[in-house]
Formats: structure tokens, C-alpha cells, sequence
């Protein structure tokens, strides 16, 4: 073993209290910015923490706060087939999402200086300085998937998330309440080692990255979240680190070895196929980065 038990366990722990007291500060700010602006400080907008920031799955030195403002007066739907907006008396909306991101650049330029934003394909970047952690600011409207069904009361089922367009290329739709609520609910059914595991996992790549092993590039942080989320869940129930680690990574690795083992695998919404054409990433990559993780850490 090149890892020991004892060098798991400190890297199952989340951020120092300075560290999330800098995580918190940010958030913090990017609320005061969007409260703040002539333009957006009327409009019906919600400023939210989400990503491993909210669910507790940062790691030490490598935290990151992923801040959504999502404008509430319009929608990305998605209607079942054969149906359209007119089927649920919704119309277009006359607010274009361009001219929302734009709104929040000014609004995040004048809080914190045009030198402390860069504006990103998919999100804003706000700097880090000595007491706020770097921070990703990503505008949205609401997602609405229209199931088709209807609820006890009659009304329309309707599943809610997030939807925003980047400056370039395709609509992109996520599903962050129902991350963190699976998430909280499957750390409880662990005796809170599955968001242990996974802070180990983030370390354990953040330790390949470090020495250019290439297997680890692809490895986002929210893949291996969701790779630890579709594992078996027999493996939170060995002693230890080590022997939790051994079967996740041997179960990932079996089961992306080849499409078919994995196609119906999810994202932790449960809402999202977690190996399509639309993501970022590929169970090859899955299936490499586990492979070569089993080895860094000496498997036998």
C-alpha cells in the first residue's frame, strides 16, 4: 500500500473553519452584489450555493463555491412528447437569457470591480482574495420538466430545476435541490461515509494531478460523485477507508469496462444519464481514472 488508513481519514474531512469561513464570506458577497444593482435588485431572483460547496464534499486547499442566480420571472421547459407550451397555457417569454448574464456581470463588476470578474463560456469568475475563496457565478432561469401526470390536487406534475445558455453551444439543464437532497439522503444511509469517501477520491485526484498523471484530468469533480454514487452500496459497510476504497474502485472499474455495464447509470439528481453524447465526460475516462487510481494507491 503506497496510502495509508490514517492518510485516508484526514482526507475524508471537509475544509478547515477558515477555509468555510471563506467559502461562506463568498457566498455572502455575491448576494450583496445581485441585492444591490438598480436592475436586478427588484426582480424576483434567487441566489443559491450549490455544487460540492453546499453538499459538503469540498476538500481542504482545493475548495471551490459554485454560487447559481436564477431569475424566477421566466423558464426553460420541457414538454412530453407531442405536447407544447400552449397544452399548459404558458406563452414565450420576452426577457432573453443573453441580456440576464449581462445584467449580472454589471451587477458583479460594480460590487467587485471589473478587475475581480472574468467572464467565462458558462459562469463568472469572482477572484480570490485574503478572505473570500474563489468563486464561479453561474446565471439561470428555472427548468421546468412537465411530466405528463398530474399531482393529488389535479395540478400539472412538474419537475424543477436549473437551465441557462452558454455563450456558446447548447442549452444546458441541472437539477441542484435534487443533488443535494439524494446526496444528504444517501450520506445518512452510509453512516455519513459516502460524502467521507468521495472528499477522499477528490484528494486521492488532486494528488494524481499533481504528478501529471493523465487519467485524472477528466475526472470532474462532480463524475466522481456520481461514480461513488452508482457503486455498490455494500462497500460503506467494511471497517475502514481502505477497504471501502478497494471495492468502490474495483465495482466502478468492472462496471465501466464497457458501455453496455453502466449505460443506465445517473447522475445523483437522478434525473440525468450520467454517460451521454451531452456530458463532458466518458465511462472510458471513468473506467481509466479508477484503474489508474487502484494503482497510485498500490491495490494488490
Amino acid at each position: 500500500m503506497n496510502i495509508s488508513e490514517d492518510t485516508f481519514k484526514s482526507w475524508s474531512q471537509g475544509p478547515s473553519q477558515t477555509e468555510s469561513d471563506k467559502c461562506t464570506n463568498a457566498e455572502t458577497a455575491v448576494k450583496k452584489a445581485i441585492r444591490a444593482d438598480n436592475n436586478l435588485g427588484n426582480l424576483d431572483i434567487s441566489v443559491f450555493a450549490q455544487g460540492s460547496y453546499r453538499a459538503r464534499t469540498n476538500v481542504r486547499q482545493k475548495s471551490d463555491v459554485d454560487i447559481c442566480v436564477r431569475y424566477n420571472g421566466s423558464f426553460y421547459p420541457q414538454y412530453p412528447e407531442g405536447a407544447a407550451g400552449k397544452n399548459y397555457g404558458n406563452s414565450d417569454g420576452t426577457f432573453p437569457f443573453s441580456d440576464f448574464k449581462n445584467l449580472v456581470q454589471v451587477a458583479l463588476e460594480n460590487y467587485f470591480g471589473k478587475d475581480g470578474v472574468t467572464r467565462g463560456n458558462k459562469a463568472f469568475e469572482i477572484h480570490e482574495n485574503s478572505y473570500r475563496i474563489g468563486t464561479d457565478v453561474v446565471p439561470t432561469f428555472e427548468h421546468r420538466r412537465y411530466t405528463g401526470e398530474k399531482n393529488a390536487d389535479g395540478t400539472d406534475r412538474i419537475i424543477r430545476g436549473v437551465a441557462f445558455k452558454p455563450d456558446s453551444g447548447n442549452l444546458i439543464k441541472n437539477f441542484p435541490q435534487q443533488t443535494y437532497d439524494n446526496g444528504v439522503k444517501r450520506n445518512d444511509e452510509t453512516g455519513r461515509k459516502h460524502k467521507r469517501v468521495i472528499r477522499i477520491l477528490k484528494r486521492l485526484r488532486g494528488k494524481m494531478l499533481d504528478e501529471n498523471i493523465a487519467a485524472a484530468g477528466p475526472a470532474a469533480s462532480f463524475l466522481i460523485e456520481c461514480l461513488v454514487w452508482n457503486a455498490d452500496l455494500a462497500a460503506f459497510s467494511k471497517d475502514n477507508y481502505t477497504a471501502i476504497l478497494r471495492h468502490i474502485i474495483a465495482n466502478v472499474w468492472n462496471q465501466t469496462r464497457n458501455e453496455e455495464d453502466c449505460k443506465k447509470w445517473v447522475e445523483v439528481n437522478r434525473l440525468k444519464w450520467l454517460f451521454r453524447s451531452s456530458q463532458p465526460w466518458t465511462y472510458k475516462q471513468a473506467n481509466d481514472f479508477m484503474h489508474a487510481a487502484w494503482n497510485y494507491i498500490g491495490y494488490k
